[in-house]
């Protein structure tokens, strides 16, 4: 085939890919990674876990920086673009990059193979091009999110010097397996022999713990050898490198994020050797953290909070979140999400916050039609009259920003297409 020329063309080859190679195991995708190569030279930190990952990667990151270090970021999924996914120096990758880094791992893949090219998924051949633009960079630290699971996900091809799994909850079942024993131990994967891993869930499954033991990596647990304690408007850490007071509330909204915090101190803790970091860079990165659709709060009213909450331990921590803010009249629910998630559980959570939902179906083979969503709704006990189906999330976005009030809450949530969408609903007109 002709190859694509633009990166929208590359992204639609990509998704002709083998859909479900995982299954595979990461022989194939190591493979292509020796023909690259693949040298990284600086320490890498690599951040598994069901929620809280993009979080975490985002305080390394602005700590890092704020110390003056040269980090390199790879996260997934994005919502508008896809260089959003492949950071370094604080700047997303441009097109000619990841079109130079496309080729070369297309390149890698077709080799001389008699018998056709190497499969890869989307996400595969795209963490190789981020590797690989990644090992060209001169960078100072690597940050890599683990798109799912652990063990055979394509990050796990690059030995991390610190693994971190941030939460286990019941997500992505159907690969990784029905019960948070499974789970754990299929993000327990990440972790290497004789290295420092962190896990940010105060009761861990035993099976991450028993892998952690088994290959001899050396677990960090939240609330036994490190943990926090929010006084007011400030906070104390307690870690491997003894106590830090009057920290400042993280630029992320949510109590959940002291826990993720509390992880990303405990980091930097094990790297001081290789990544001396002073305490104002940590205040500074605190302070100035950013990652949109993370209980983003829009400026303006009514009230508009985004959220790519998509699981039920995302949902408690929403539902909490918007439990902790300033009273509004109503609140209006734009929602959306994928059929193989655990809808009924996430509304089931929200439904006490929520008055008027609005639903919409979301694209593609994985997307719940949005009568789906609204059996979904009136199985959970909502009432038919506060259910308004439309069309696309945007038209859904619109009709809850065209009934609201001054006085009242708007709540994207559900998916990152979801807040993807309501964002750019809300874009000005160009």
């Amino acid at each position: 085939m002709t190859r694509p020329t633009s990166l929208a063309g590359w992204l639609a080859y990509l998704e002709t890919l083998h859909p479900k190679t995982i299954a595979l195991g990461l022989d194939r995708v190591r493979d292509i990674a020796r023909r690259l190569p693949l040298a990284l030279a600086c320490p890498v930190i690599t951040v598994a876990g069901t929620n809280g990952k993009g979080s975490t990667c985002a305080m390394l990151e602005a700590i890092l920086r704020a110390a003056g270090y040269r980090v390199g970021v790879y996260t997934s999924p994005h919502l508008r673009r896809y260089h959003e996914r492949v950071r370094i120096a604080g700047d997303f990758v441009s097109d000619s990059d990841l079109l130079t880094a496309f080729d070369a791992v297309e390149d890698a893949r077709v080799g001389d193979a008699g018998n056709g090219a190497t499969p890869l998924t989307y996400f595969e051949f795209g963490t190789l091009a981020a590797l690989w633009l990644f090992a060209r960079a001169k960078l100072d630290a690597l940050v890599l999110e683990v798109g799912l699971g652990g063990r055979l996900d394509a990050v796990n091809l690059i030995d991390a010097d610190v693994a971190v799994v941030t939460s286990i909850d019941l997500d992505h079942m159907d690969y990784l397996g029905p019960t948070r024993d499974d789970i754990g131990r299929e993000k327990a994967g990440v972790f290497r022999p004789g290295r420092p891993a962190v896990c940010g869930e105060r009761n861990p499954p035993a099976a991450l713990v028993d892998t952690a033991s088994a290959i001899g990596a050396s677990l960090l647990r939240l609330g036994r050898d490190f943990d926090f304690v929010v006084e007011g408007r400030q906070w104390r850490y307690r870690g491997p490198n003894g106590e830090r007071y009057g920290l400042p509330v993280p630029a992320l909204r949510g109590d959940h994020q002291f826990g993720n915090a509390a992880v990303v101190l405990t980091v930097l803790d094990l790297m001081r050797e290789r990544l001396p970091v002073p305490t104002g860079a940590i205040r500074d990165g605190l302070v100035s953290v950013e990652l949109p659709g993370r209980f983003q709060v829009l400026p303006g009213r009514p009230t508009i909070v985004l959220d790519v909450a998509h699981n039920p331990q995302a949902a408690r921590a929403l539902s909490a979140a918007l439990g902790a803010m300033g009273f509004h009249s109503q609140t209006f629910a734009v929602f959306g999400m994928y059929a193989d998630k655990d809808i009924r559980a996430v509304v089931d959570t929200m439904k006490v916050r929520v008055d008027r939902w609005y639903v919409a179906g979301l694209p593609g083979a994985r997307g719940a039609p949005a009568l789906m969503i609204v059996e979904k709704l009136r199985a959970a006990g909502v009432a038919q009259s506060a259910i308004h189906a439309l069309d696309s999330i945007g038209a859904a976005y619109r009709a809850a920003c065209d009934a609201a009030s001054d006085a009242d809450r708007i709540i994207v949530f559900g998916s990152f297409l979801t807040v993807a969408a309501a964002i750019d609903a809300n874009a000005p007109a160009e």
